[in-house]
């Protein structure tokens, strides 16, 4: 985690236009009922990894339970803190940590609040959070909610998920194998390393 200078990371007029949780589920839901999905690259493979993210999310929406500690932390938060989460319905990353970030928040009596933008809308706030020299998401992005400044951020994925990507990417693993796997750990980890990760995190907002 790392701390910014204390400048609104975007205008009022882009905060005001960020969606809420329900309002981007139902954009996903809308676009997907069009044969469409997010973003300006429109292909028949989006396309299908939005149908299944869209799975995923309903799934998880009803199953996740955040752990006890993490939502005793986030309850007992003293300040008020935007979560701003840049996301796109294609991402199967996203579909799997943004329902988790969502039951955080909304186990967090007021605390937290979530907003979502879309990362191929708002280039330049994404290219405030590149991991290397990509535009990797789902980036979740701490906010104080009277300034909008930056307190922290986290993403694109937990700490055993990229080193499990970055080892398949070394050892030659085809694209679409590697994303097997990664949702096969995602499936087993029943989203306990996101929700520690994120109790260290809303621990650091103390």
């Amino acid at each position: 985690m790392s701390t910014h200078p204390a400048t609104p990371v975007l205008s009022t007029e882009h905060f005001a236009a960020a969606y809420i949780y329900t309002a981007y589920r139902q954009l996903i839901d809308d676009l997907l009922a069009e044969g469409k999905t997010t973003g300006p690259q429109q292909t028949p493979e989006l396309v299908e990894y939005t149908a299944l993210n869209v799975q995923r999310m309903h799934r998880l929406d009803k199953t996740v339970k955040v752990q006890a500690a993490l939502a005793a932390a986030a309850a007992g938060l003293q300040g008020q803190y935007i979560w701003l989460i840049i996301t796109e319905g294609w991402c199967g990353d996203a579909a799997q940590i943004v329902p988790v970030l969502e039951a955080v928040a909304q186990a967090s009596q007021g605390h937290l609040t979530t907003r979502y933008v879309l990362r191929d809308e708002h280039p330049t706030l994404m290219d405030q959070y590149l991991t290397g020299t990509s535009r990797a998401i789902p980036k979740l992005v701490v906010l104080d909610a009277n300034t909008l400044a930056e307190i922290t951020h986290w993403g694109p994925r937990p700490v055993p998920a990229r080193e499990l990507v970055q080892r398949l990417k070394a050892e030659g693993m085809p694209h679409d194998d590697f994303i097997r796997e990664l949702h096969t750990w995602y499936a087993h980890d029943r989203t306990q390393t996101t929700q520690t990760e994120m109790l260290a995190l809303v621990q650091g907002l103390r």
